[in-house]
């Protein structure tokens, strides 16, 4: 049986910052569920009750739809190397875009990107976590850049026209990005 937790205390904390990489899960209010992979060194923890974590962007806009129809959002954790866990993190999202206000100042918690979709700043409701003995041992042997060469290696003009064209609509026809009137 599992633990849960009443904030991202230092026992959470330690164990996020150690992962390389964590899921996430969100779902539209009467459509589809999503799950993304998640990679780089994308979480900040802002305190004890929020956290942010970039969303670079990637083949849909599912996460950030899901997001701003409904806020339901869950990161999972598991423990590839070392002593067998898994830590899931409920709670409400709000995706800051890159044109959205307040945007640059949550893209400062994340030194070393200068440019992303958005960032998801989630409010915890629930910690908790669970054996994980069934999570199979991996061995990191490095982060794929292809992502970050791509988001770092276009115009900035060019980039937000891609997102904005590509990212519009969910597969569920909910809406994703919106340029600012």
């Amino acid at each position: 049986m599992g633990d849960t937790y009443e904030r991202l205390d230092d026992k959470v904390r330690a164990f996020v910052g150690k992962q390389k990489m964590f899921f996430v899960a969100t779902a539209a209010r009467d459509g589809t569920v999503n799950v993304s992979p998640k990679g780089y060194d994308s979480v900040a923890i802002i305190d004890d009750v929020t956290l942010a974590y970039l969303d670079f962007g990637g083949s849909g806009i599912e996460t950030l739809a899901h997001v701003k129809e409904n806020g339901r959002i869950t990161l999972m954790w598991c423990a590839f190397e070392g002593p067998a866990n898994i830590l899931r993190v409920y709670g409400k999202g709000e995706a800051v875009s890159f044109d959205d206000p307040g945007f640059a100042e949550l893209l400062a918690l994340f030194p070393g990107f200068d440019r992303a979709r958005s960032v998801i700043k989630i409010k915890v409701e629930r910690i908790s976590d669970s054996c994980g003995w069934g999570v199979p041992f991996y061995e990191f042997k490095g982060e794929r850049e292809q992502l970050k060469r791509w988001v770092d290696n276009r115009a900035e003009d060019e980039w937000k026209a891609r997102r904005y064209e590509s990212n519009a609509r969910s597969i569920d026809g909910l809406p994703g990005l919106v340029r600012p009137k």
